[in-house]
């Protein structure tokens, strides 16, 4: 039985339909969300349980293990944006701590902790491997928070006896993802193409045509994350999840345009002239020679399924 923390938001969903079609059972906490996708529903109480859970509770996160055999644990439940970020990081090294606790508690072989793209910033080129060496600077509290996660999940696991396995996280989008993201401009486009609207970004995060960033579907991203906690044996303690290409905005908009025709998405051409002039993409042969994975859903495939879970109003 795999535990997933943030079991219940926008990635934790994916994962979990992915294990549960892998033929796992799994725990999923929630916190704020108690909302169970379309897509879990019929599980329910079945091979898919649900516990509320703030991940910073000490006790409560292991008491966890006196109801459920957990055999593994992929650590999604992570502090909302916005607020400041002394209190994020707080809340998102208790949360870690607890985790590992519990891992070391329970006897757990394996502790799969979410990281970020955003780990590579300031990493020169456009090729991103897992080698690279990171900045200590972070221009946001995210990547900040994860970078100190992956080491000192790292450390803890030499001494504790669990492997933890870092999933360096591309730009995911799709079913329960949010209508914008500050970090790239494809949620807000779909969004607004469905809804007739202008997409109206601030004039700070205006998309230009030819910038681009790994984008990775979220169902893609859930298998991919399955994966690597099912794996028999993984040769690495760090893996990027990511489709391996970047996808440019002015891809995204004409894939829209195939599937709404009517779509108002005029951005501006070529590159940001306040960006750093290229596009980037996750190098992800780790995780295709170690799991087999390779995404499912190409860009046009992406949108269509998108849109079409948009228009069924199953975001609501």
């Amino acid at each position: 039985m795999i535990l997933i923390t943030g079991g219940l938001g926008f990635i934790g969903s994916h994962v979990a339909r992915a294990l549960l079609d892998l033929g796992e059972t799994c725990v999923v906490t929630r916190h704020r969300t108690a909302r169970l996708p379309e897509f879990l529903a019929d599980e329910a109480g079945g091979r898919l349980l649900v516990e509320p859970l703030d991940v910073t509770d000490e006790d409560a996160f292991l008491a966890l293990g006196k109801r459920h055999a957990v055999t593994g644990i992929v650590h999604l439940a992570a502090a909302g944006l916005g607020g400041r970020a002394l209190d994020a990081l707080a809340q998102s090294t208790q949360g870690l701590f607890n985790v590992l606790r519990a891992a070391e508690a329970w006897e757990v072989p394996r502790v799969g902790i979410a990281s970020t793209i955003g780990v590579y910033g300031g990493v020169p080129g456009d090729r991103l491997r897992e080698d690279a060496p990171l900045s200590t600077a972070s221009p946001h509290t995210i990547p900040a928070a994860k970078k100190a996660m992956e080491i000192l999940a790292l450390r803890a696991a030499v001494e504790a006896g669990f492997a933890v396995v870092n999933f360096r996280i591309g730009a995911i989008w799709g079913p329960l993802g949010r209508a914008a993201s500050p970090f790239f401009a494809a949620p807000r486009l779909v969004h607004a193409a469905v809804n007739g609207e202008d997409p109206a970004f601030p004039p700070e995060r205006t998309p230009y045509a030819e910038d681009g960033i790994d984008m990775c579907y979220a169902k893609d991203c859930g298998r991919a994350i399955a994966l690597l906690q099912t794996a028999a044996t993984l040769r690495h303690d760090t893996y990027n999840v990511g489709n391996g290409y970047a996808t440019t905005n002015a891809e995204v908009a004409r894939a829209i345009r195939a599937v709404v025709p009517d779509a108002r998405l005029d951005l501006p051409a070529g590159h940001d002239p306040a960006g750093p002039g290229t596009t980037v993409r996750l190098d992800t042969t780790r995780i295709r020679e170690d799991t087999g994975y390779r995404p499912r859903y190409d860009l046009e495939r992406a949108v269509a399924d998108y849109v079409a879970w948009l228009r069924a109003g199953r975001e609501r």
